[in-house]
């Protein structure tokens, strides 16, 4: 049984011909959106997460070990580049009843 599903996209203009094309193979593998895109020079500076409650599809279920129709947090992500272009966005599905969504809010002074 998984926790959750993740699938995300990248611009393939951005990373086309770099060490950072594909996000789980190469020498920066598995290693983050924010650090990949330093590697190849794009400064991450900033995330927007849009969660919401719907009802998991048959697939998510049974990729979920949940009931299909079980209440899940769909949430929508994408990173931005500090020049306001999106260098990331990710689907992301959590059972409700499994999951916590927590977010943590710098102020800055």
């Amino acid at each position: 049984m998984s926790h959750q599903l993740s699938t995300s996209w990248e611009p393939y203009d951005l990373t086309a011909g770099t060490l950072v094309v594909l996000p789980e193979g190469g020498p920066h593998a598995g290693a983050g959106v924010v650090n990949r895109m330093a590697a190849i020079g794009v400064t991450v500076s900033h995330a927007v997460e849009q969660p919401e409650p719907r009802h998991a599809t048959a697939e998510e279920a049974s990729l979920l070990g949940i009931q299909k129709g079980a209440l899940v947090t769909h949430i929508r992500r994408t990173y931005y580049s500090d020049q306001g272009r999106p260098v990331e966005t990710a689907d992301i599905v959590a059972p409700a009843a499994l999951c916590e969504i927590v977010y943590e809010v710098p102020i800055s002074r």
